[in-house]
């Protein structure tokens, strides 16, 4: 009651003040987070504010844009009532466990109660050095922070959990990586930023009242109703793992390939989190690999479901202490919360690929039917959003010479899959146009294709040119709509154009 109340009081305020912070995580001990000291930049200058969000989060924009906006999201200086911390945590980076991490170059400046009466974080991405940089110089470079934008408001336009981006601004000063580049932060808004490697952080210290307080905190914030069950430690976790199994699938079933499923990038609340060396698959590869750093294959886009299992077995370790007094107990209750993920990510899963092919009753079958589209696909080096796009096209048609054919190396193979599609459409009695719709509302037309965003961050750095930025993010905040006059961001990459890798930015 007493948000709700604070929401309705800011509401009417906020198109005059400063935001009105609230600070739960500075509740905690002071070992869950650091507080570093100012960390000022010369020259902010702002690139954008994401009104919607504003609107969404109660903040005045027109104050966001003031001096006094942009100094508090350069991080210059802050409204009263913030509390700017860095957060603790650890993490398994590439299956090998590092005890320390934390925010290197970011500050949780407080929590925003937006106008629907939930707690969020607001959050800055390159704000500068705190007690967790371990040598780095704490800031980000402009690239980064714009593909960050464009991705994470793609997702969430998709209707993806994520966080969101709710500016850019320009520090006005040069940050050196493999050369000089501008550089700037990004405000980065949360339902939290409580990480399955926070947990490991205090595990690896045996820190059992930490781990109790935490979970606690996390319960009360995002599953307040755990906290009436029997087992409400057992219930967060089965809770994280229902949560992280459908956002994995609904990753999968957009062709998105996160780039670093580290246990420090997987959240609690079941958002994406961390949108680094990410991207969204053109031609159909199952093993395909983005990030420059991931030598191995260790996330590519087949293997996202197993890492998220094997991260949630991380996140299970560390409450195992707190989940029964008897570990072998512990570990055989773990154990079958577990095996629980296999089926909600199979729910999601089916369900979307099913509304993909406009398939809307499921049958005994489908699953065949879908596997072997992906597998002539992949054979063909078929693009993946338009060969979906293209379907919704081919429901009352033969395939004769469609668009989508054409995708394909072999168009004999997409003939004969077709084939056994039709006759499967055939069983059901919805309407070709009812079909369609569903479909065209399941499969986008336009994503953030890498070299798009390549383009995006070239015209920043070497031209200070944000208008290929502007019109991009347009363009992927509506997935789903046919935008004629910018039919071009639909089509991949020409050959000269493709960006084989992408790149943390840290």
């Amino acid at each position: 009651m007493a948000e709700s109340t604070a929401a309705r009081q800011w509401g009417r305020q906020a198109d005059v003040a400063a935001p009105v912070f609230h600070n739960s995580y500075t509740h905690l001990p002071d070992r869950f987070f650091a507080r570093p000291g100012a960390n000022t930049v010369s020259a902010p200058k702002l690139i954008r504010i994401n009104r919607p969000l504003a609107a969404q989060l109660g903040l005045s924009a027109d104050w966001l844009e003031s001096s006094d906006g942009i100094a508090m999201l350069a991080g210059n200086s802050f409204p009263a009532g913030a509390e700017p911390v860095a957060l603790a945590y650890a993490g398994h980076q590439f299956g090998n466990f590092v005890p320390q991490l934390g925010d290197g170059r970011a500050l949780l400046v407080g929590e925003i109660i937006d106008t629907l009466g939930k707690r969020r974080d607001l959050q800055l991405k390159g704000s500068g050095r705190t007690q967790f940089s371990r040598g780095g110089d704490g800031r980000a470079a402009v690239g980064p922070v714009l593909r960050e934008y464009v991705v994470s408001e793609a997702m969430a336009a998709l209707g993806i959990p994520t966080t969101h981006t709710l500016a850019a601004v320009l520090t006005g000063e040069t940050v050196y990586r493999e050369t000089p580049v501008p550089g700037a932060v990004l405000t980065r808004v949360a339902a939290s930023h409580i990480r399955i490697g926070t947990f490991q952080y205090f595990a690896a210290r045996e820190d059992l009242e930490a781990i109790r307080l935490l979970a606690d905190h996390a319960i009360g914030r995002h599953f307040p109703d755990l906290a009436k069950c029997d087992q409400p430690y057992l219930a967060l976790l089965e809770q994280v793992i229902a949560v992280q199994a459908d956002l994995v699938a609904r990753w999968m079933l957009v062709g998105f390939i996160h780039g670093v499923m580290n246990t420090d990038n997987m959240t609690i609340s079941g958002e994406t989190i961390d949108y680094g060396p990410c991207a969204f698959i053109d031609e159909y590869d199952p093993a395909k690999v983005f990030s420059s750093i991931d030598r191995q294959g260790r996330y590519a886009y087949a293997n996202q479901p197993g890492i998220a299992v094997w991260n949630l077995a991380r996140f299970a370790e560390t409450l195992l202490p707190i989940i029964h007094e008897d570990q072998d107990e512990a570990m055989r209750f773990a154990e079958e919360a577990l095996k629980r993920f296999q089926a909600t990510y199979d729910e999601t899963f089916h369900r979307g690929w099913g509304r993909k092919l406009g398939l809307l009753a499921e049958q005994e079958g489908d699953l065949q039917l879908i596997g072997d589209l992906l597998r002539v696909m992949a054979r063909n080096r078929a693009d993946f959003p338009l060969t979906f796009r293209g379907l919704a096209t081919e429901i009352e048609g033969t395939a004769g010479d469609s668009g989508v054919r054409r995708l394909f190396a072999d168009p004999k193979e997409f003939d004969d899959w077709a084939t056994r599609w039709r006759l499967r459409l055939a069983e059901e009695s919805a309407f070709p146009a009812e079909r369609r719709q569903v479909m065209l509302s399941t499969n986008p037309r336009y994503i953030p294709r890498n070299h798009r965003i390549e383009a995006v961050i070239k015209a920043a750095v070497e031209g200070a040119d944000f208008r290929p930025f502007e019109e991009l993010l347009d363009v992927v905040v509506r997935p789903f709509d046919e935008q004629p006059e910018r039919s071009d961001y639909a089509l991949p990459p020409r050959e000269d154009e493709r960006v084989l890798q992408t790149f943390c930015g840290t």
